[in-house]
């Protein structure tokens, strides 16, 4: 039976990566194996490698993380001044879902949504 699924995202800087995540974001450190380290937040959870030769340019990592305070997390992301991605702003989409999304330190995608139903 499956039970979760947790994304793997490529990383070119560990110590980049992991400030974004752990002190912009508010995710809370779950292992470090030197080129591998987990955070989690809630009920999400992220892993990600090293990838030293990424190309941020060419990086189609992206993750869609659900939520049921988009406007809380929205609004507490520009108070602390992460940046939305400029085709990413907060707005309501066809699919029932109200949507924004970031870019962290290579390019990965994060898109917060909840849905309008």
């Amino acid at each position: 039976m499956l039970q979760k699924i947790i994304p793997k995202l490529p990383m070119r800087d560990k110590n980049l990566t992991k400030n974004f995540y752990l002190n912009n974001l508010g995710f809370t450190e779950l292992g470090d194996w030197g080129d591998y380290f987990m955070v989690s937040k809630d009920d999400v959870e992220i892993h990600f490698f090293l990838f030293k030769d990424l190309d941020p340019k060419k990086n189609y990592g992206m993750i869609y993380i659900r939520t049921n305070e988009i406007e809380k997390i929205y609004q507490n992301f520009i108070d602390n001044g992460i940046k939305i991605h400029p085709n990413g702003k907060l707005e309501e989409k066809p699919w029932n879902q109200k949507e924004f999304s970031i870019l962290d330190p290579d390019k990965n995608l994060l898109t917060f949504g909840q849905s309008i139903k």
